[in-house]
């Protein structure tokens, strides 16, 4: 009797992600990273591919082996567990936001039929928009609805990629076009990259975005005061550090007068410690001020990329020393980019941002 050493290595990929690994290094890190988003965030997917192998085995006489058989019932376990756990993810956001509420609405048809984000059509692009002198690398792309009149709220939003690579407009789309939808201007946008671009060259990219805002909001229909920061791995560390370093010359070369306040950050997945030059002042932990504006943390409990307990560290930090709001937020069972797609878990987090920004503009205004 043979064993389907293929069915067996398919099974062993889809079951991979129930695992909670130690932090890997990068390269190996990415690899990791991929498998386990790919397969966690698209559960519906994941699942019709185990039923399709497993019923190719099935007529190819495959299942008569008890390792294959055997292998098929763990693997169907850990994919009802994955799944089981993307369906906490609200409870546990609810949790985490105390008194806020937090509506339960889900887009079905996307999550469970077309769970890539592709843009509304109510919501309009306009692509390549210049922020800086920087050329690519200071260009972003807006997002609105059509009709949007003044006073829209504007989430701006960074890419992750080690500050290495990325770009605009890749991570965190169904969030973007989902305020969109809700009547926000959204802002992805590419910044400097190392190695020839340093810590102080992020930050002052993300403030000169802020300021460019606040310059052009009569133009695009924004509220140059409601202004949130947001990212996605070192997009979140690059904008917590933007936030706390509101008003400091030393990141507003050639704009020192710029208002570049922020009323909230949102961390997905975020790095939060301290940049490669290992300066205590490059990390938002040991950055955390009296007056940070109001912060919202989201990380997955498995993340391999960035360990959860940067996240823990960060919000023990905020909730010492901070007297603005703080919602810390871990996802079970997640890893890292589980903003990517329209899952289950992601429409639960993006139902929560929308929550925690309306409480953070609410205490803005009563202030």
């Amino acid at each position: 009797m043979s064993i389907p050493l293929g069915y067996l290595i398919g099974l062993a990929v889809l079951a991979f992600p129930v695992l909670r690994l130690p932090h890997v290094p990068m390269p190996l890190g990415t690899s990791v990273f991929l498998i386990t988003m790919s397969i966690n965030e698209l559960p519906v997917l994941a699942a019709l591919a185990f039923g399709a192998s497993t019923a190719l085995a099935l007529a190819e006489g495959d299942l008569a082996s008890p390792v294959a058989i055997g292998a098929a019932i763990v693997a169907a376990a850990c994919l009802g567990l994955q799944i089981w756990r993307g369906a906490t993810t609200p409870s546990v956001l609810r949790r985490a936001m105390g008194p806020i509420a937090v509506s339960g609405r889900v887009p079905l048809w996307r999550v469970l039929g077309f769970p890539f984000p592709v843009r509304p059509r109510s919501v309009e692009r306009f692509a390549d928009l210049s922020y800086g002198p920087a050329g690519r690398r200071n260009r972003m792309d807006l997002y609105r609805r059509h009709g949007t009149v003044a006073g829209a709220p504007v989430l701006i939003h960074f890419h992750g990629g080690y500050y290495t690579t990325g770009h605009k407009s890749s991570q965190s789309l169904p969030m973007l076009h989902r305020l969109a939808e809700r009547g926000w201007i959204c802002i992805s946008a590419n910044y400097r990259l190392r190695p020839a671009a340093g810590f102080e060259d992020h930050v002052v990219d993300a403030k000169r975005l802020v300021a460019w805002v606040r310059e052009h909001a009569a133009q695009w229909g924004a509220d140059p005061g409601r202004i949130v920061l947001s990212g996605s791995s070192a997009g979140a560390h690059m904008s917590a550090m933007a936030a706390f370093t509101h008003g400091d010359p030393v990141y507003q070369p050639g704009f020192e007068d710029a208002d570049t306040s922020v009323s909230a950050v949102v961390s997905l997945g975020g790095y939060l410690g301290r940049y490669f030059d290992d300066r205590p002042e490059t990390s938002p932990t040991e950055s955390v001020r009296r007056d940070s504006p109001p912060i919202m943390i989201v990380h997955g409990t498995h993340d391999s990329l960035v360990p959860v307990a940067e996240a823990r560290r960060f919000a023990e930090r905020l909730r010492a020393d901070s007297r603005n709001l703080v919602v810390h937020a871990e996802l079970p069972g997640a890893h890292h980019g589980f903003d990517l797609y329209w899952s289950p878990r992601f429409a639960a987090v993006v139902n929560a941002v929308e929550a925690f920004t309306a409480e953070a503009f609410a205490r803005q205004r009563d202030r």
